[in-house]
């Protein structure tokens, strides 16, 4: 690894978001270990951030500038791997804010205890809008994930996910980059496992990740993440398991207690309240908020119930009647081959 002019590259995509990307520059202009270049790849944007770019530049961060046509955000990162010098390779997505002594924190944590493949949390910061921290609540709590997004009690092993990722040059080289498929950081993350890599939680190696700015958008996103699992499935035969499961049987559990509230008694709607008011006191507890918290219980119902019915809708066309492409097929078709 002599080779390597810094210990760290972040490669981070983007796609007409100059303002965060300025956020971003200006978080990493800040951090108190400084071993590391930035990657910005432009996928094709039509309001590019090169000015944010520029003005990182002339605070002294050492960033490239990559300018491509629009292709996707696989194969941008893909790019800008190709194109940098790290022992290691950080990925952000365009919406994080770094804390100052991120890179000091995984310097350290990787002299420690070496790992091939890691990721950290992430966290909303307290200039983030109400919604988002509300979201972020939902995104991140036991009661809503199981805590499989890098939580210290989780229902699932540890897997890194691109807005707060890395591993080392040597990974690359084996396993190769991402492909250009929803949910590509879970298929990246079970490629390096099955490659015998080790792989492991940083948790105070966090990030603030700003989230959507509202709830609609929340739900087109957590739609896909559910339809994007069966296809994982489809790719991995063995890796859905129960805490994947538990937004579709949400789903199927609620419309079942309002058919029978409606037959028999509205008392059948009190495991719903029970679970919402759960949802309401952790938010607060977590957040200090009442206004936070009541936009948490929404947030959560849309987690849930998002997933729920982009899970039950791909499980239902693609594994019980067999509709769709081969997976690989699919790949290859979102690869442009």
């Amino acid at each position: 690894m002599d080779h390597c002019k810094v210990r760290f590259s972040v490669i981070v995509p983007v796609y007409n978001r100059p303002d965060e990307v300025a956020d971003l520059c200006q978080s990493l202009v800040e951090q108190t270990n400084r071993n590391f270049e930035l990657v910005i790849v432009e996928d094709g944007s039509t309001v590019p951030c090169k000015k944010a770019v520029d003005d990182a530049k002339s605070k002294g961060l050492n960033v490239k500038y990559f300018y491509k046509e629009n292709e996707g955000r696989s194969i941008a990162r893909n790019y800008g791997m190709e194109r940098c010098e790290g022992q290691y390779l950080i990925f952000f997505d365009s919406d994080c804010v770094i804390p100052p002594r991120y890179f000091e924190t995984i310097d350290r944590a990787l002299d420690k205890a070496p790992l091939d493949c890691f990721g950290g949390p992430d966290a909303a910061h307290a200039s983030f809008s109400d919604t988002q921290k509300a979201i972020n609540y939902s995104m991140t709590s036991f009661l809503t994930t199981g805590g499989i997004r890098g939580g210290k009690v989780s229902l699932e092993k540890f897997v890194p996910r691109t807005f707060n990722m890395g591993f080392s040059r040597n990974v690359y080289k084996r396993v190769g980059g991402f492909r250009e498929m929803f949910s590509e950081d879970i298929d990246m993350s079970t490629r390096i496992r099955q490659a015998g890599f080790s792989m492991g939680l940083i948790p105070e190696a966090f990030v603030w990740h700003k989230r959507r700015i509202n709830l609609k958008k929340f739900f087109r996103q957590v739609y896909v993440f559910g339809m994007s699992r069966i296809t994982l499935q489809l790719l991995y035969p063995g890796s859905l398991k129960l805490v994947h499961t538990l937004p579709a049987l949400f789903v199927l559990g609620v419309a079942i207690l309002f058919v029978l509230s409606v037959a028999i008694s509205p008392w059948f709607l009190l495991p719903i309240a029970l679970y919402l008011l759960c949802v309401f006191i952790g938010a607060l507890l977590s957040t200090k908020s009442t206004r936070i918290a009541a936009i948490a219980v929404p947030a959560a119902v849309i987690q849930l119930g998002g997933y729920g019915s982009g899970f039950i809708k791909a499980y239902f066309l693609k594994i019980v009647l067999g509709r769709g492409r081969d997976i690989n097929q699919e790949i290859q078709i979102r690869k442009g081959k």
